[in-house]
């Protein structure tokens, strides 16, 4: 039946994925490969005329593995940074990704990953799109995850059972200087966050016309900035009913509660908030806890699922949710082994830490380690290796770093396609959220509606056996929505070209970047590298 999967938990569909995936992988596979490397740089500001020249002196690790049981890549690289100039000091740069699923037993699957970047903190301040000299705005994010997922049968029920958790650290930004008169937003911390979810189910036909799944779930996000806290509880029930082969319409109706709430900051006589050595809130450990967001009532929804092949999935679903109309969706299309196409629609309440954790727990884990030379992030779109992966983009995530709850709606889209010795990526989407911040000096977000949008393009060409051109074209949108700030755009284009001469490799890179905000002239920067890698 066309439609059995709709009915199934995820969790189950994720193993019968894994479980596909291990019997096409026949022999075991495992890559490590650790490298050190050396390299010049050159960095100019376009706008003053300023020359930066700065060494750098990196070691990584890039592994591979996949086996029977396990699927698993990562890619993690250390920099430093070594300025030659007595005024830019010396910078530490970490950056990694990585992504791991291993198959217990048939029926149990345990995920885990992480993240090392460096992003953007104040939505409202400059947004420079390469990491070098001494930035503003700019912090050191690390994360992690990790978490089983069980899926089994009793009878016709598909049985479903999840549990995530998460820990997310942010280093203090450097300076992010705002417009004249605009509050100073307090700097995220540290959180851990969790959730775990059941669910049961049966396919149209197995004990009626229709099908139907009950789940449940609940959630918790701990921070340490102001003692904040993230707590919902779920349940709902849902029905398919085919319609044709292709084609069914669906309908669910739950209850939910969600409070999010954190304590007040400790004030001077003055009443400005005090702050630690690291710019931080202290909290004011007597104050009362003040709810920042509740929902708790009855929400609903209603779509239609389209499935004309194996290859094309996509539903829709509008409702009302968190007190207003809800829309949200998905679409996926695997044109062959090598072409795939990703969307969603989404619209939740969540928190940084959070959100965090389920973008890097849906990114896959056989992915491109295709980095920009220069800042070596991994905050945009991670394109998969496989059509039926095509991956997946942390932008919403990466937008700001608040420190408020909040609801966000937008669309996220990527697509990933190779041809031969080429591979192409393109990613772009849209966010909006709406901020819940006790309303507290020094700490003004409630109700303020930020957005912001972005565009990515990736290709890259192995040239010979020994060789290979890539490059990167991005644009960002950001608007704080805070009275007196604007705009803010970020954009920038890189090319490379590597050779390999057995395992010394050389890397020649260019890349040029601009970053504009409301009424100041968009600050234009180029940047060239010569690098060699030593890999063991």
């Amino acid at each position: 039946m066309r439609f059995i999967e709709r009915a199934l938990p995820c969790g189950a569909a994720s193993v019968l994925t894994l479980a596909a995936g291990s019997v096409e992988a026949q022999q075991k596979q495992v890559r490590a490969t650790p490298y050190i490397e050396i390299g010049a740089n050159i960095y100019s500001d376009l706008n003053r005329g300023d020359v930066l020249t700065y060494a750098t002196v990196a070691a990584g690790i890039d592994v591979a593995a996949n086996t029977a049981r396990t699927s698993a890549q990562l890619s993690y690289r250390y920099e430093r940074q070594i300025s030659l100039q007595e005024n830019v000091g010396d910078a530490d740069i970490q950056s990694g990704l990585a992504q791991i699923a291993y198959r217990a037993t048939p029926t149990l699957t345990v995920q885990a990953g992480g993240i090392a970047t460096r992003t953007r903190a104040d939505i409202r301040g400059a947004a420079p799109p390469n990491y070098v000299g001494n930035l503003d705005n700019i912090s050191q994010v690390y994360s992690v995850y990790g978490g089983p997922t069980l899926a089994t049968h009793a009878g016709p029920v598909a049985i479903g059972a999840s549990y995530q958790a998460g820990f997310t650290k942010v280093e203090t930004p450097g300076g992010t200087p705002v417009p004249t008169g605009q509050p100073r937003l307090d700097y995220y911390d540290t959180s851990v966050s969790q959730s775990a979810a059941v669910t049961a189910g049966v396919v149209p036909g197995a004990i009626a016309p229709v099908g139907l799944t009950a789940s449940a779930g609940y959630d918790r996000d701990d921070a340490g900035q102001l003692d904040q806290r993230y707590e919902g509880y779920r349940a709902r029930g849902d029905v398919l009913l085919p319609v044709s082969p292709y084609f069914a319409v669906t309908a669910g109706v739950g209850y939910e509660r969600i409070e999010t709430s954190q304590k007040s900051p400790l004030l001077t006589a003055a009443g400005q908030p005090v702050v630690d050595g690291n710019g931080r809130f202290v909290t004011d450990d007597a104050s009362p806890r003040q709810v920042t967001y509740r929902t708790d009532g009855v929400y609903y929804d209603a779509g239609v699922v389209w499935r004309p092949n194996q290859r094309v999935n996509a539903e829709a679903h509008v409702g009302k949710r968190f007190g207003t109309i809800s829309y949200t969706g998905a679409l996926s299309y695997q044109a062959s082994k090598s072409v795939g196409l990703g969307a969603q629609v989404y619209d939740q309440v969540t928190t940084f830490g959070q959100q965090l954790r389920t973008g890097l727990a849906n990114l896959p884990t056989n992915f491109i380690a295709a980095r920009d030379s220069f800042s070596q992030q991994y905050n945009g779109c991670v394109f998969g290796t496989t059509g039926s992966a095509p991956g997946g983009c942390l932008n919403d995530v990466f937008q700001s770093i608040s420190t408020a709850s909040y609801r966000t709606r937008g669309i996220d889209s990527i697509i990933r396609a190779s041809r031969g010795r080429t591979a192409f990526g393109a990613g772009a989407g849209y966010s909006n959220r709406r901020l819940y911040g006790d309303d507290t000096p020094g700490v003004t977000l409630f109700g303020i509606e930020d957005q912001s949008a972005y565009g990515q393009l990736f290709a890259s060409r192995q040239l010979s056996p020994v060789s290979q051109v890539d490059g990167n074209l991005f644009v960002n949108y950001y608007d704080s929505g805070l009275a007196g700030t604007g705009s803010v755009w970020s954009y920038g284009a890189s090319a490379n070209y590597g050779h390999a001469f057995g395992r010394l490799s050389t890397n020649a890179g260019l890349g040029l970047y601009s970053f504009k905000t409301t009424d100041v002239d968009a600050v234009w920067s180029a940047q060239a590298q010569l690098a060699a890698r030593y890999s063991f």
